[in-house]
């Protein structure tokens, strides 16, 4: 198995491969029989160039900073460690603004069919069915999805992505077993979503968006693990299993994956990042930013600087 890179040092590999043939969003295709990947990369500075989706298109930063802008006046920076998803049929407009020759901007994408999409749900509907008054799980293609994502998913980007700029014999199947991850990765965090604004618009639409309705309430809090049982009328074993099957993880790592989203949301707004730990439940500035670290790859200081 091929150790795991960075995607600024396989960004620089890859385009040591070939001369661009033109300057803005020059791109490299990865063919492969099950999902296609692609490499875009810019070498100037340019505003508004549009990226149409025919299938889901999911998109990572590799180097360098982009804005994207999307209908309805929707428009954000997207940096390396962020994750952006495209639904079929929309379409991004994109600047380039710090792009030169010396210091290109580039991104991957991958072009995930429908079928990929209905096979992926129908496992996790299998595997991990979410409660009945939830419903199933389900694709949402109705909208863009942008997040930052784990260390986890970066080192999965990296391994799909290194597996083709290495030309290794099995990139296919590293591609088709990585897009399948992803996928169900994509959906837990749109269920998490949805999860979100029920707990705002209906917190007793069920036990479980109650429990999550609480714990936004509270995550400048100790929030302990036998009130969340209480508030769910579920033992703390049901409890788990609820927490594994809709977001991939339990109760405690879901509080500490909560309270570090919304971390990056008040640095991303200007606020310090000694208040921003104390904001977030955190007692010690030093625990907080290795937990950070943790998470996204970076330290909060770090992750201020490139917002």
């Amino acid at each position: 198995m091929t150790k795991t890179t960075s995607l600024t040092s396989l960004a620089n590999r890859h385009r040591r491969t070939a001369a661009p043939r033109q300057l803005i969003e020059n791109r490299t295709v990865y063919a492969s029989h099950n999902a296609e990947l692609s490499i875009y990369d810019t070498y100037e500075a340019a505003e508004r160039v549009r990226l149409d989706a025919g299938e889901v298109l999911y998109c990572g930063m590799m180097t360098g900073r982009k804005v994207m802008h999307g209908r309805n006046g929707y428009s954000r920076g997207f940096l390396p460690h962020e994750s952006f998803v495209i639904a079929p049929g929309e379409y991004v407009e994109i600047d380039f603004p710090d792009a030169s020759e010396e210091t290109p901007t580039s991104c991957l994408t991958l072009e995930i069919s429908r079928d990929t999409l209905r096979t992926v749900c129908d496992k996790l509907n299998q595997r991990s069915a979410r409660p009945a008054d939830i419903g199933e799980w389900k694709p949402d293609e109705s909208h863009l999805l942008h997040l930052l994502h784990t260390d986890a998913t970066q080192h999965l980007l990296e391994r799909i992505v290194g597996s083709f700029v290495d030309a290794e014999e099995d990139r296919d199947l590293v591609l088709e077993f990585g897009v399948n991850e992803l996928v169900a990765r994509m959906f837990r965090q749109q269920g998490r979503g949805f999860f979100l604004q029920c707990a705002q618009e209906n917190p007793t639409q069920s036990a479980l968006v109650n429990v999550i309705s609480h714990v936004e309430q509270c995550l400048a809090e100790t929030i302990d693990i036998d009130q969340l049982a209480r508030i769910a009328c579920m033992s703390r074993s049901k409890l788990y299993q609820q927490f594994k099957h809709c977001f991939g993880c339990g109760p405690m790592e879901y509080i500490q994956q909560r309270r570090l989203e919304k971390a990056c949301n008040l640095i991303r707004n200007g606020k310090t990042i000694t208040q921003t730990c104390y904001d977030v439940g955190y007692s010690n500035p030093s625990h907080f930013s290795r937990r950070f670290h943790q998470q996204y790859g970076m330290s909060p200081r770090e992750y201020a600087a490139r917002s």
